[in-house]
């Protein structure tokens, strides 16, 4: 990849994920503070730490509500932590629950049980909050827990069918925490990272009735025929675990505002590119699918746009998923990556990057996971020269070796903020 076609590709990324930051996007759905109450801010999710962060210091700095008047819990991944003055951050799994996230969600909602009904309860959502949030439900353990995400996760089901069947095993998801609040007022503010931008989805919707039901939730299991604990099983088929519907009188009171979608963010990377003098083809913002195949399809399309001479930036975003066969490492962004340099065959004068705003992209959990990868006309070639045999690392699910191995990694490091998947093909002249 020529220099210029990378820097062009790592300035569009992250323009991207400036625009989602919270400090870009988040004050102005900031509501008013309660007139005599108390304000508890409640966030979870990649970009918690940083919405907590901005809420705190719009309502102490700017607002000039007492430190008396506001507190709350905030719980990030791992790395994400951000420093704050009220508002305590935790540090928890993720895309695996753990601990720390357990205890921590346990907190969360004793604070909430505590609310009256003139407080506040502000919930901030963003990606991630379904495994940073984690409450199981009567009668499962964390370690059960772990094993359902662990499966769902390597099914390659979509994340709206993660997260039916997360929610009806939770006791903050699925609209719970907005019980667990009752009678307080409650607000949530959210960062959508999900295709269709559904508040019910988003972080699994804990503040909002859930659309969908056990029965559902057992339909994705049998689906992807998933082997799933016997308690998980069990609870599954227990009436005490449906989720509350839009008639329950706890959503009475309640609100969600989006502060950003992905759709807002594409928006402005396309302004960016047009302004680069390149035309912008934007597939849309809530693409889902296989990586691999998705890749395959973008690949056609570049190779026409090359075939007819065009200058052009095709932008995707969604949430990609990988059905894991292979043993090796990666996520979808680098499956993509990896998909779309095999189909590409080296064509000349196309440039991709493919990367997670949130900053990782798979991995074990880490700060410094890989978010992506970068690819152009001469990966194949620079593959074939250290002995590396693309098919065979795609096959393997290991597309992290590969592209550590060429040095084409994108480890942009903790973003703070996550719109989901990234992915910009440059077609140019070669």
């Amino acid at each position: 990849m020529t220099a210029s076609s990378r820097a062009l590709l790592e300035d569009l990324f992250r323009a991207a994920v400036a625009d989602a930051h919270p400090a870009t996007c988040l004050q102005p759905h900031l509501p008013a503070p309660p007139s005599s109450g108390r304000l508890l801010i409640l966030a979870a999710g990649k970009a918690a730490g940083s919405m907590a962060e901005v809420a705190e210091r719009h309502y102490l700095d700017e607002r000039g509500l007492p430190t008396s008047r506001i507190g709350g819990l905030a719980v990030t991944r791992h790395g994400y932590g951000r420093p704050t003055r009220r508002v305590r951050v935790v540090e928890a799994g993720h895309p695996v629950p753990d601990a720390a996230g357990l205890a921590a969600t346990l907190e969360t909602l004793a604070m909430a049980d505590a609310a009256g009904a003139g407080d506040l309860v502000l919930v901030l959502i963003s990606g991630g909050a379904s495994a940073n949030w984690i409450a199981p439900a009567a009668s499962l353990s964390l370690q059960e827990k772990q094993a359902v995400t662990r499966a769902l996760l390597a099914s390659g089901a979509s994340i709206v069918e993660i997260n039916a069947v997360r929610k009806h095993l939770s006791r903050i998801k699925g609209g719970r925490l907005a019980e667990h609040a009752y009678p307080a007022r409650v607000v949530a503010v959210g960062i959508s990272d999900v295709p269709g931008d559904d508040p019910a989805v988003i972080g699994s919707g804990p503040t909002v009735p859930d659309p969908t039901t056990l029965s559902d939730a057992r339909a994705i299991v049998a689906r992807y025929g998933l082997d799933l604990p016997r308690l998980v099983t069990r609870a599954l088929a227990d009436p005490a675990n449906e989720t509350p519907t839009p008639a329950d009188p706890v959503f009475a009171a309640t609100s969600f505002a989006l502060a950003v979608r992905p759709a807002d963010v594409f928006r402005t990377v396309e302004q960016a590119v047009r302004a680069r003098g390149y035309d912008c083809i934007v597939l849309g913002t809530a693409i889902e699918g296989e990586a691999r195949d998705v890749a395959i399809a973008h690949a056609r399309l570049a190779r026409d746009l090359r075939g007819q001479g065009c200058r052009a930036v095709i932008l995707s975003g969604g949430e990609l998923t990988v059905t894991l066969r292979g043993k090796g490492r990666g996520g979808p962004n680098q499956e993509y990556a990896l998909a779309l340099a095999v189909a590409l065959a080296g064509a000349s004068g196309i440039a991709a990057l493919a990367g997670d705003t949130d900053g990782t992209d798979g991995g074990g959990g880490q700060a410094e996971d890989p978010a992506g990868a970068f690819i152009d006309d001469t990966t194949l070639a620079r593959a074939g020269r250290l002995g590396l045999d693309p098919a065979a690392f795609l096959n393997d699910n290991n597309s992290t070796e590969f592209f550590e191995k060429l040095g084409d990694i994108l480890t942009p490091g903790p973003t703070l903020t996550n719109v989901n998947d990234f992915r910009a093909i440059l077609v140019d002249s070669p």
